[in-house]
């Protein structure tokens, strides 16, 4: 697959001053209010993947471990559930006020962990302080039916109860923020909860444990690191777990909600997406090239809501194409002490960069072709060049199957039914957005994408105010806003008959 352009090489720096052993946290289960000490136990290694190298050995976790720390947040939940909004929320805040005065060796163990740029590693923990900020007032904020009597001399009451012990699946692309998207909420609602983060990028969730430890009561947060199969699986089949709640894949949510059925519990589902950018004839080109930039390419493309699969208009395709082109030639990529301007690092770990190549081997011999990049990067780590890929066809597996690395596809459509049809083609529901200067179809054409998050002339832009999550095969349930303090509790009616 032969690019056009070529991308710079990629950036080296001296990654041995990144993270000092001794600022590691430790690589043990917290476990009711503590971590846990175990030498009998398997391990994990830990890789950079700027490097390839090992950073360090986690304890793998059994089901019997789950089980431990489920029996420990459960003893926990009923007095932490009983604490009032307020109590609640004073906790929170100093969570958020801990994570901010140890921003920068989260940010350093992030960037250490996933090969991320410092810069996206810093908005991951200033995303996080927001997180648990939002939710400290948004709990204390909770609203529903007015008591009343709905039925004849009798008055209903509607009471938001914690859902108890919540069982936590967190990703490898964001371990900070999605641990803090899913504690926050969890916590504000009055649970407990038992979180699993990912095998591969366990570093910062373990360091937030270790800063916040001596906040919160003993057995409200729990974590036992793990592989998927054993510690996921006993996460969701443990009959003491009243809510499983994983953002991750679709084979994953798909396993995860096939074993909570077995015990009939709420499951709360962040997965994949494949979001399509449907650029109409009108729209600012210059101004989605850009955009893409950012909204394609951040975290080096391992974004579940990233501007992937670009419909454009026929007539402007040839334009957009270049204009994006010249916005991908331009990233200095590189490891995260290879200087603050770096803005594209590795992939996450040598199975997922093999994965990422294999679409892109794939798309060359069904005659697709790069504009850009197209392959991987020479030297140590798992770097693949941002690439752009045009001459797709329509059902392409390269624009129809979620790529997650920095891989956009380039489709055109000739009208406008054409593009609804073909954006809502994928099993994905997760984002998508619509650009045009039309202000009756930036309304109306929202309504017909069936995805989760819609924007219009822009893509990627997040706030804690608002929900998100996706249908279809990217899940349900939703993240961020009240709408996850809704999904993080429970509704009871209680009705009393004053008939005199």
């Amino acid at each position: 697959m032969n690019a056009t352009t070529t991308t710079t090489p990629v950036r080296r720096g001296n990654e041995a001053e990144l993270v000092a052993k001794e600022e590691l946290p430790p690589l043990q289960h917290f476990i009711d209010g503590a971590f846990t000490t175990r030498t009998d136990a398997a391990g994990t290694d830990i890789v950079n993947p700027s490097s390839g190298t090992v950073i360090c050995c986690v304890l793998e976790g059994t089901a019997a471990d789950v089980d431990l720390a489920v029996a420990a947040a459960r003893q926990a939940q009923t007095d932490w559930g009983a604490t009032t909004p307020a109590e609640r929320s004073d906790l929170l805040l100093n969570i958020a006020s801990r994570i901010e005065e140890n921003a920068d060796i989260l940010a350093r163990l992030e960037s250490l962990n996933t090969g991320k740029p410092l810069a996206t590693s810093r908005d991951d923990v200033s995303g996080s302080v927001d997180t648990f900020r939002f939710m400290a007032g948004a709990g204390r904020a909770l609203t529903s039916l007015a008591a009343g009597d709905y039925a004849t001399d009798h008055t209903s009451v509607i009471l938001r109860e914690p859902a108890g012990v919540v069982g936590v699946i967190t990703p490898w692309n964001y371990p900070l923020l999605m641990a803090a998207w899913k504690i926050a909420p969890i916590l504000a609602a009055g649970n407990a909860l038992v979180l699993k983060p990912s095998e591969q990028t366990p570093l910062t969730t373990l360091k937030l444990a270790e800063i916040i430890a001596d906040l919160l009561p003993a057995g409200v947060l729990n974590i036992v690191t793990g592989l998927g199969p054993v510690v996921g699986e006993r996460l969701a089949s443990n009959p003491d777990i009243d809510l499983v709640a994983l953002t991750g894949s679709v084979g994953s949510g798909k396993a995860v909600a096939a074993t909570a059925g077995n015990t009939v519990k709420r499951v709360h589902l962040e997965l994949g997406g494949k979001a399509p950018v449907v650029v109409f004839p009108d729209a600012n080109l210059s101004a989605v090239a850009e955009s893409l930039r950012t909204a394609a390419f951040y975290n080096s493309g391992q974004e579940c809501g990233a501007a992937c699969r670009v419909l454009v208009h026929e007539s402007v395709a040839d334009q957009l194409t270049q204009l994006i082109v010249e916005q991908v030639s331009t990233f200095i990529i590189g490891d995260p002490t290879a200087g603050d301007d770096v803005e594209i690092g590795p992939l996450v770990s040598e199975a997922h960069y093999h994965r990422v190549a294999g679409y892109l081997e794939r798309a060359q011999k069904e005659g697709i072709t790069a504009a850009i990049g197209g392959a991987p990067l020479e030297g140590p780590g798992f770097f693949i060049a941002p690439t752009v890929l045009t001459n797709v066809p329509a059902g392409a597996e390269a624009s129809q199957n979620e790529i997650f690395g920095p891989v956009v596809t380039i489709e055109t459509f000739s009208d406008e039914d054409e593009a609804i049809k073909r954006s809502n083609e994928t099993p994905y529901g997760l984002a998508a957005s619509v650009w045009t200067r039309d202000s009756a179809r930036s309304i109306d054409l929202p309504r017909k994408l069936h995805f989760g998050t819609v924007w219009v002339n822009s893509h990627l832009v997040l706030a804690n105010e608002v929900p998100w999550g996706g249908f279809k095969g990217s899940g349900y349930g939703r993240d961020l806003s009240i709408y996850a303090l809704e999904d993080f509790s429970r509704t009871k009616h209680v009705m009393i008959n004053h008939a005199r």
